[in-house]
């Protein structure tokens, strides 16, 4: 039997019937220092209430699937050391072992869909890593979302990973790409790329109408929808571009690999744009949890 506790609040959200958001919490444990992951996390969450819907942060903690957390929970995480980072391969060791760990994108889908969650907000995918022809480093992400039922909310891929390489495989894994209120997709920190988008949709209802068509089709697998950042808060791809090139030369020269690729790239990029990257960051997953909101309302 899986080790579900839920927050009170989503408790009792559930009870009445009122649109709930997952949220990840990699970008907690991973993603920024105390006690700015702990304030960001917040902000999220509150962005997702002043959108009419209640957040449901998830991570596993002392061989509990937390549903939700509570002021506490959210803290004591955001201060907790050597925090694994759960995906679909390790996810049931840690609970089975009484571990605490984060979940990422596609541990967060499966805990969303064992607890009815049908829509979930993050930053950005996984997918395709450069020179995966080689490494074949793969997200396991991109399987997830062509296996489990859940809306995901994000600002594409993220952008140190081969974005048409993560498009052909997402295509491949009968994955809808809808990009929404555009007709290419963005590109994490940039509004765009240089891909076209398979779909567009510009309202959250035909997302969610979308969602419920799959279902009743008997489809496998969710939905990505991809939403660029606010054009005030992106940083354009001309100027990314060649810091990105520089932190994955970088990351080559001193034999980096493995899951230590992404948070080396990201930190590095930090450092070399003068921290623009994480202000961006935050920027679009609060933009994401707005949009994953309505979503849910539709849904609801």
């Amino acid at each position: 039997m899986i080790p579900l506790h839920y927050a009170p609040e989503v408790e009792a959200a559930k009870a009445a019937g009122q649109p709930i958001v997952a949220l990840e919490s990699t970008i907690i444990t991973h993603g920024m220092p105390y006690p700015q992951n702990v304030d960001t996390a917040r902000r999220v969450e509150q962005t997702i209430r002043d959108h009419g819907a209640v957040p449901a942060t998830i991570a596993v903690i002392d061989g509990q699937l937390h549903i939700g957390l509570t002021e506490a929970e959210l803290d004591g995480l955001g201060q907790a050391k050597d925090v694994a980072k759960l995906s679909r391969a390790d996810m049931a060791a840690s609970l089975a072992t009484g571990g605490t760990g984060a979940t990422t994108v596609a541990a967060t889908m499966i805990a969303a869909r064992h607890a009815g969650i049908e829509v979930f907000a993050t930053g950005g995918i996984g997918g395709v890593h450069r020179g995966a022809e080689l490494s074949f480093d793969i997200s396991a992400d991109l399987q997830e979302l062509s296996q489990t039922a859940v809306t995901v909310v994000a600002a594409g891929a993220k952008a140190i990973l081969d974005l048409p390489k993560t498009l052909e495989v997402l295509e491949t894994l009968g994955v809808p790409v809808i990009a929404y209120g555009q007709d290419m997709l963005p590109a994490f920190w940039s509004r765009v790329s240089t891909l076209k988008a398979p779909l567009r949709m510009d309202e959250a209802s035909l997302i969610a109408k979308a969602h419920r068509m799959r279902a009743a089709l008997g489809l496998p697998g969710g939905q990505l929808i991809a939403n660029p950042i606010p054009a005030t808060d992106e940083i354009p791809s001309q100027i990314l571009t060649p810091i990105i090139e520089q932190a994955l030369a970088e990351a080559d020269a001193q034999g980096v690999d493995g899951k230590s690729v992404t948070p080396f790239l990201l930190g590095r990029i930090f450092e070399l744009t003068d921290g623009a990257s994480l202000t961006a960051n935050i920027a679009l997953v609060l933009n994401n949890a707005r949009l994953a909101a309505q979503i849910a309302r539709n849904l609801t």
